[in-house]
């Protein structure tokens, strides 16, 4: 089975005989995997009403367990966002009911932002219909090849993630 992959590489073989392009074969295929995820993802959120943003930060609380709450801080290290993109989205996300804010009892000057029963039912719903799509993307795998596939993708992306800040 041959791919978009596939006749890149061979192109840049043709063309730059003199360049080692076989990191193209892995990476270029994950940017174009990711590529094809978000589109599948982004339909997924939308049959429930969420942006993918949203959904990050809804299923963020949601992961925290009871009370379901986390300080802005905690959401933004989940979330790799700047803090003024997080008070923007904390805000939007609280205009819709789908969060409060509340104040943070061990700092007087800090809040905490907390799930609302609206928020978890969303959250629950669009992860419910996301691991549909995701599932049926995976199905050409035999169940030890997906596992396969996730030790060594979690071998490329464990130092990204695993870097002091």
């Amino acid at each position: 089975m041959e791919d978009e992959v596939d006749r890149l590489v061979a192109a840049w073989r043709r063309e730059r005989p003199d360049l080692d392009v076989e990191p193209l074969e892995v990476l270029s295929r994950v940017s174009r995997l990711a590529r094809h995820l978000d589109r599948a993802r982004r339909a997924a959120f939308a049959e429930h009403g969420l942006e993918p943003w949203e959904f990050d930060v809804l299923t963020a609380l949601r992961r925290a367990g009871e009370p379901y709450q986390l300080s802005p801080g905690q959401l933004l290290t989940q979330t790799l966002v700047t803090s003024g993109t997080m008070t923007n989205r904390i805000d939007r996300l609280a205009e819709k009911g789908l969060v409060r804010r509340l104040p943070d009892p061990g700092d007087r000057r800090g809040v905490l932002v907390r799930l609302t029963a609206s928020g978890r039912d969303r959250a629950d719903e669009a992860l419910a219909g996301l691991l549909g799509h995701e599932r049926a993307l995976l199905a050409e795998l035999a169940p030890g090849r997906r596992r396969e596939l996730a030790g060594l993708l979690r071998e490329l992306v464990a130092p990204f993630d695993n870097v002091p800040d």
